[in-house]
C-alpha cells in the first residue's frame, strides 16, 4: 500500500482498485482484523490489496483497502474506538477519491465486528458482509492487561507508555456492541461468513449476530474452513456473489 488518507491527524496507508472505464460504480471498504504472530502488525493486511484488486475486476467495484493505525505502514498506535475512526475515515476516503453510487463494507474478524458497528452508527452504509467475526469484544475488556501486552508483542502498539490511560483504552471494548449493532442494521442487508471449523471465533458467535439482524442477514457456513476465510476460494466467491446481488 503506497497511498495515503488521514485518520485523526494519523497517516494511514491504503489502496484504491477501481475497474477501467466506469464512471460511477458501487464502493466496498475492506477492513482487517487484529494481527497475528510475533510481529504481526509489520505485514497485516499485506494481501488486502491482491484481494481488492481481483474484486474490482471481477465485480466491477470501486475497493478500498487500508491499514488501520498501528499496522503494516499506517501510523498510531491501536485503540478499538481509535480503530472505528479509522474505518470511519476509509469511507469517506473512498467517497472522495471515486465516484461512487453507495459504500457497502466488508470486514475480517474483528474488522468485521467493526464494520457491523459503524453501519450501525451511520445509516448511509449500504450493507456489511463479515467473515469469521466474533459477536462482542468481552474477552479483550475482561483480559485488558493481557491484551495490551499482546498489543506490544505483535506491534500494533509502537509508542511506549501508550495508553495514558487504560481504563479509557477499555472502555471501548465494553461499549462497541456488535451484536446490538446488529439489530439496527435491518432492513439493509449483513451478510455472514464463517467457518465451521474456526478455531479462534465460534459458530455460535455468527449464529448470534444473524438472531439479532432480524431476518436480514444471510449467513454462510464454510463445512471444513477455519479462521482465515479470506484465503477460502469458496468464501471469495460467496462475498462475490453477494457483491453482485447488492448492485
Amino acid at each position: 500500500m503506497h497511498e495515503w488518507f488521514d485518520s485523526d491527524g494519523l497517516r494511514l496507508a491504503c489502496h484504491l482498485a477501481r475497474p477501467p472505464g466506469v464512471a460511477r460504480v458501487p464502493g466496498l471498504v475492506l477492513c482487517h482484523g487484529f494481527p497475528q504472530g510475533p510481529r504481526g502488525a509489520a505485514t497485516s493486511a499485506f494481501t488486502y490489496p491482491d484481494l481488492a484488486d481481483r474484486l474490482a475486476r471481477d465485480a466491477g467495484w470501486a475497493v478500498f483497502a487500508f491499514n488501520l493505525r498501528g499496522t503494516g505502514m499506517s501510523e498510531g498506535d491501536f485503540s478499538l474506538d481509535g480503530w472505528l475512526n479509522d474505518l470511519r475515515a476509509a469511507v469517506e476516503a473512498l467517497e472522495e477519491r471515486a465516484s461512487v453510487s453507495g459504500v457497502w463494507l466488508c470486514g475480517s474478524h474483528s474488522g468485521g465486528s467493526l464494520a457491523i458497528c459503524l453501519a450501525a452508527r451511520d445509516e448511509h452504509i449500504r450493507g456489511v458482509a463479515s467473515l469469521g467475526a466474533p459477536s462482542n469484544f468481552r474477552e479483550w475488556e475482561l483480559q485488558s492487561g493481557k491484551l495490551l501486552a499482546h498489543s506490544r508483542q505483535v506491534g500494533v502498539i509502537r509508542t511506549p507508555g501508550y495508553p495514558p490511560d487504560l481504563a479509557a483504552w477499555t472502555h471501548a471494548f465494553r461499549e462497541l456492541d456488535p451484536l446490538a449493532s446488529a439489530g439496527k442494521l435491518p432492513p439493509r442487508p449483513l451478510f455472514i461468513l464463517h467457518g465451521r471449523d474456526d478455531e479462534i471465533v465460534p459458530v455460535a458467535e455468527a449464529l448470534a449476530l444473524v438472531g439479532e439482524a432480524l431476518g436480514s442477514a444471510d449467513l454462510r457456513v464454510l463445512e471444513g474452513a477455519g479462521h482465515r476465510l479470506r484465503h477460502d476460494p469458496r468464501a471469495i466467491a460467496l462475498l462475490l456473489g453477494w457483491m453482485e446481488r447488492q448492485a
